[in-house]
Parts: structure tokens; C-alpha cells; sequence
């Protein structure tokens, strides 16, 4: 990902009307006695998106092309922010270095990767965060928030180091709580254009797949 992977996002404005999310590929073989075999072909979920725009200004089009044409079309991955997934916790709860665990500490392993937990009481699936937002995210040990100064987060990969002195502890819950962006690429090789209204139209579909660390 790191030689094909340019460390910019998506402009905001352009994506509100976004369209996708999670998609999983499930194999079911139905068996001659009328029940079913189901087996998961993918350990991992992939997100897609639609990023095609109502009506906009030609101005907002032509960044959109300025910005496919830098990415070299299919070329090279870049940063999309989800407009519902794209924090350690719902929407509509505020952040918390206590939101995720992300490692026990064992008294000498310094780094540990940003992770995000969904489930609920029957099961869970971990996601693998390589693209948390610079400043965003915040940590605590066995439930104590710690300073900024006593940790980096690498905004490129997720791994969060602490710094000598700060390490967790033997048996320590490692938390974290964090904004991120998901790492996408375009899906087409072409970007269509509309002109639909004086100075304004629209790009019917910008389709975007999540590149998988």
C-alpha cells in the first residue's frame, strides 16, 4: 500500500451523498435434504462506495476530475471518509480513549495496532485501522487517560507506539478512541461528466473500493 498510496482525502463537500458500505462473500451449498452449508469466503469485510454527485458547479466537477487525474485513475489508493463508520464509536456518542481495546500489555511491547470491534452478545469482528485521522486519537491504560506526549499514532498505518516510561504494564487494558479515514481507490477508469444546467452537472457514479491492509 505505502508505493501506491497517496496520503489525501477525498474533498468532504463532494461526498455527502454517498452511497455503500460493508460487503461480505458468503459461499451456500444447498444440500438435497432441504437444509444449507454456508461458508465465508472472505475473513474480512471489503466496503465499496458511490461517490456520484447531484447537481454541482463546474467548479466542483472539475476537482473531482483534478483529483482522479492525480490519483492516475485506478492508480493510486487515497483516503474517503465514511460519512456514517468513521469513528471508534457510533455516531451519535462522543469519543473516549476508552471506546476500543487494542492490546493487553505485557510490560515490554511498546506498539499496538488501532483495531474497531463490532458484534453484539452472539459474535464480533475485529477491523483492522490503518488510516486514523492526524490528532484524533486519544489513549488510556487500565482505564487512565493518558498525555498526548506519552504516545505517537502513525496516521499512515494505525500503530500506536509509547513513548520510554510509558509502556503498558503486564495485564494493562490498552484503549483508544479515534476518528478515521478508510483507505479506497477508484473502482472505473473513467470519470463521466454531465453538463445538465448552465455552469452546473453532475458525475452520475464515482464508484471507490477499500483497499485491504
Amino acid at each position: 500500500m505505502a508505493t501506491a498510496f497517496h496520503e489525501v482525502r477525498f474533498p468532504l463537500r463532494l461526498s455527502l451523498a454517498t452511497s455503500g458500505g460493508p460487503e461480505r462473500r458468503t459461499d451456500i451449498v444447498n444440500l438435497s435434504n432441504g437444509r444449507e452449508t454456508r461458508n465465508s469466503r472472505w475473513r474480512d469485510a471489503r466496503r465499496s462506495y458511490d461517490a456520484g454527485s447531484g447537481l454541482r458547479s463546474v467548479a466542483d466537477l472539475y476537482d473531482v476530475l483534478e483529483f482522479f487525474e492525480a490519483r492516475s485513475g485506478e492508480l493510486y489508493g487515497f483516503r474517503f471518509r465514511d460519512p456514517i463508520d468513521c469513528r471508534s464509536r457510533r455516531p451519535d456518542q462522543p469519543l473516549s480513549a476508552l471506546d476500543q481495546t487494542i492490546g493487553i500489555g505485557d510490560g515490554v511491547r511498546a506498539s499496538f495496532q488501532l483495531i474497531k470491534t463490532y458484534g453484539d452478545a452472539a459474535a464480533g469482528s475485529v477491523r483492522h485501522i490503518a488510516k486514523p485521522v492526524a490528532g484524533s486519537v486519544v489513549v488510556a491504560i487500565g482505564g487512565a487517560a493518558l498525555p498526548a506526549s506519552s504516545f505517537t499514532c502513525d496516521s499512515a498505518t494505525g500503530l500506536v507506539t509509547f513513548a520510554e516510561g510509558h509502556v503498558p504494564s503486564a495485564g494493562a487494558a490498552v484503549t483508544a478512541g479515534f476518528e478515521f479515514d478508510v483507505p479506497v481507490r477508484f473502482a472505473t477508469g473513467r470519470i463521466d461528466v454531465n453538463l445538465s444546467a448552465f455552469n452546473a452537472g453532475r458525475i452520475p457514479t464515482i464508484p471507490l473500493m477499500e483497499i485491504l491492509p
